[in-house]
């Protein structure tokens, strides 16, 4: 049997094998790391564009003349050129090329923010805008144009390449009659079959894009879960940092605990007398009768600190009273602060009694 040594037993604490836990799960989204895929957003975006000019292309005809009436033939009525003339062309212009181009833009702009959203919802941060100059080590560099994720893109590019081409290829072949046939056809005939060829091919190169986008979106959440992965170690280091280190935890403990038995120790010489059983249960009971409804347990513990209650009593003149069962009922039953319950109102009312018949003669 092979013996692990501390170097050993140190390597395999800091090796990544753990999956990322919540915490460090916000603190990467908090910097911009996210689950994202680019190819997803592109390919959603072609696609939402290209379906949508397939639609409306024929109600944009309208904007097109508009266009191009104004840039050739408004514009050329106008007899002397000024600065008014040349702003009036210019912002004619503008106004109906944006008619054509707006609505392309918007689209592309909903497309990009929906896609992002369904990847990983809402998020805005400046981390991912700020200088880091690991970025631009040289080193690091090398090692991202020979690592895997760059053997990946390159696939990823050729595999592009190579359907989009297919699938052209295949709607260009389905509809041979109609490309061989714009030789004889009328110029609006031809740009009417060419750019419902266009669309057909943008749209099916795009369908292939969004498969495309699938499986990169798939390999993004391989790396994205391997970079989160975290060691023992990082389990262990994160813990101590949110919820304290277990050591400084329990010796706060321990204080909190001396502190508190010091303000019970404290209270024992105001108490009015001490139920015990005799030696290893102490109970100290105070009443007043203006403050409170029923006596209160002031101090309570067993075997050393019993002894200690019954030390500091003697010390204060607390009578002390010996009371097995109750001594024992209540020290179970009774934390320290809480009134005595009503099933021992009888027996401790005895004892308070007899405490007071003893001070009366004293």
């Amino acid at each position: 049997m092979k013996l692990l040594l501390p170097l050993d037993i140190q390597f395999f604490a800091g090796e990544k094998t753990e999956k990322a836990t919540p915490k460090k799960r916000q603190d990467a989204r908090k910097k911009g790391q996210v689950l994202k895929s680019q190819d997803v957003t592109a390919a959603f975006v072609l696609l939402i564009l290209f379906l949508f000019l397939y639609m409306f292309a024929p109600t944009m005809i309208e904007s097109i003349f508009g266009f191009l009436n104004q840039a050739f033939q408004k514009n050329m009525l106008i007899e002397s050129l000024t600065v008014e003339t040349v702003m009036k062309m210019y912002s004619d212009s503008l106004k109906e090329m944006a008619k054509i181009l707006l609505p392309f833009m918007l689209i592309a702009v909903v497309g990009a923010i929906a896609a992002n959203y369904l990847q990983f919802g809402f998020l805005f941060t400046m981390e991912s805008m700020k200088l880091d100059l690991k970025k631009i080590d040289p080193i690091k560099g090398i090692k991202r144009i020979i690592s895997v994720r760059a053997i990946v893109n390159l696939l990823k590019s050729l595999l592009k390449i190579s359907f989009i081409g297919t699938v052209t290829t295949v709607v260009i072949w389905m509809n041979l009659e109609e490309v061989l046939s714009l030789s004889f056809q009328s110029p609006w005939d031809t740009l009417t079959t060419v750019a419902k060829l266009t669309g057909m091919m943008g749209i099916a190169a795009s369908i292939v894009l969004v498969l495309i986008a699938l499986f990169d979106y798939f390999y993004e959440k391989y790396e994205y879960e391997k970079q989160l992965k975290m060691s023992k170690q990082d389990i262990k280091d994160e813990y101590k940092n949110s919820e304290g280190d277990p050591k400084i935890k329990s010796k706060i403990k321990q204080r909190q605990r001396e502190m508190a038995m010091r303000r019970m120790m404290q209270e024992i010489p105001n108490a009015d007398v001490v139920i015990t059983n005799p030696t290893h249960f102490a109970i100290a009971l105070k009443y007043d009768e203006q403050n409170m409804e029923a006596p209160t347990v002031v101090a309570k513990g067993t075997d050393f600190i019993a002894q200690k209650i019954k030390l500091i009593a003697k010390e204060n003149d607390v009578v002390m009273v010996e009371n097995r069962p109750l001594a024992r009922a209540m020290y179970d039953q009774v934390e320290i602060g809480q009134q005595v319950p009503e099933e021992f109102f009888k027996a401790v009312a005895e004892i308070l009694a007899y405490v007071y018949r003893i001070k009366r003669k004293i």
